[in-house]
């Protein structure tokens, strides 16, 4: 038996500010950052769990004392106990009745529980030698099952329903993993699309994303309606009538707002409006939706939790699920997600626009693929070229295609060199 022997923190930021990358109607000059943490053990394999909850700055000051308020729950647990039964481990996190006080389940304090939750499947996937989808696709349906919390969701989906979903997909399973390694994934590009890109750059990587075979580009809108409107008139003319081009307005719009906006926005051909009002504002987004279509309505990546996502399926105001990584409760609640997602026959497209989210996120789409929905239809995962160089297995997008990751963990493990580098105070 081994045991948890630290769980340690750091405040790392990257200046992406000083080139805008990143910068949105909402978000005009962040520094893209990670609230880290590395799980050590006295385990003679010598191997870490990593996870990191993803930040645009000074959240970070913030999020690192969160992670740090959970060590207490890791720091001398038996590795062996908590990594056999991550279901039940989540549910203590999320269940202590003080921290829990703060969202409840949401904020700040759950995405520091993802943190660290993540961070143990991350060694959990380390020690069984997979990658973290693999793993995850290796499981019986009943321990997939097993992971979930269905408090709150059992009007929506019971276990029973979970259990049916997997049982169904799993016959499926060699063959979808098969094609996923020989494959890959479809990628789509925000690369070229941040509104502090001038015209000419905006051009230029919008031709870029079409050479390198991304079928799909995403631009940031919802300042300027007239700029919109220039820059989508750029944007498709560059990349021609069979690229698709989303649109994300970053939650700056009233809902009445928003249906005058994409009604200016309608002739480009728009693929779905991301988050066009408040992640919150399932009404809003409902009435949006209706209103819109056949534009479909995208949104998730700051949706709180399971309880929320549940409420938006219910509710029919997404037409596409856009689950983070780093913003609910970890693994488990992702997998949560997935199986909702399954359910209403909504198609999932992961957020993963920030440092460490596409090494991350892709892991949870290729699991889904392989072990859930079974389909790749209408399924896409964010691509943003920005920021990959830093981690130990950098995601490998090659011809608009995620290649399925085969090293052993989560893909979450920053290089320590970079870690020492940007850490809050190292870098000017």
């Amino acid at each position: 038996m081994s045991t948890f022997v630290a769980l340690d923190t750091v405040d790392v930021r990257f200046p992406t500010s000083r080139t805008l990358d990143g910068s949105d109607a909402m978000n005009p000059d962040p520094d893209y950052s990670a609230a880290y943490v590395r799980l050590r053990t006295d385990a003679a394999d010598g191997l870490e769990g990593h996870g990191f909850v993803f930040t645009i700055g000074r959240g970070n000051d913030v999020q690192v004392k969160a992670i740090e308020a959970l060590a207490p729950y890791v720091v001398g647990a038996g590795v062996e106990d908590v990594l056999d039964d991550l279901g039940e481990f989540w549910r203590r996190l999320v269940h202590d009745s003080q921290l829990r006080w703060l969202g409840p389940e949401k904020g700040v304090m759950h995405m520091a529980v993802g943190a660290v939750v993540n961070a143990l499947w991350d060694l959990r996937a380390k020690r069984a030698g997979r990658p973290l989808w693999q793993l995850l696709a290796s499981l019986e349906p009943r321990a997939i099952v097993d992971l979930v919390d269905f408090r709150y969701l059992s009007d929506a989906l019971t276990p029973a329903d979970a259990l049916e979903i997997l049982e169904k997909a799993e016959p499926g399973r060699a063959q979808r993993e098969a094609e996923l390694l020989r494959s890959g994934y479809p990628g789509y590009t925000t690369t070229p699309g941040w509104l502090g890109y001038d015209d000419a750059k905006l051009e230029r990587l919008c031709r870029e994303a079409v050479e390198a075979g991304f079928r799909q580009i995403k631009l940031k809108v919802g300042a300027d309606r007239d700029e919109d409107v220039r820059r989508l008139t750029i944007a498709r003319r560059v990349v021609g009538d069979d690229i698709a081009i989303a649109v994300d307005a970053n939650q700056r719009w009233e809902v009445d707002e928003a249906v005058t906006w994409m009604e200016a926005l309608r002739p480009f051909d728009v693929a779905w409006i991301e988050e066009p009002t408040s992640p919150d504002d399932v009404l809003g987004h409902a009435a949006i939706a209706r209103r819109v279509k056949p534009i479909r309505v995208a949104t998730g990546e700051h949706v709180a939790n399971r309880v929320v996502f549940k409420q938006f399926l219910q509710a029919d105001a997404l037409q596409v699920m856009q689950i983070d990584a780093a913003r609910v409760a970890g693994v488990n609640e992702n997998v949560a997600n997935l199986l909702l997602a399954a359910k209403f026959g909504v198609p999932v497209c992961p957020h993963a626009g920030g440092v460490g989210l596409c090494e991350v996120v892709q892991h949870l789409s290729m699991f889904d693929f392989v072990a859930v929905s079974g389909s790749l239809d209408s399924r896409v995962i964010e691509y943003v070229d920005h920021l990959h160089e830093h981690f130990v297995t950098p995601v490998d997008v090659r011809d608009g295609v995620y290649r399925a990751p085969t090293a052993p963990g989560a893909g979450s493990e920053m290089l320590a060199e970079s870690l020492e580098t940007y850490r809050q105070g190292r870098h000017g």
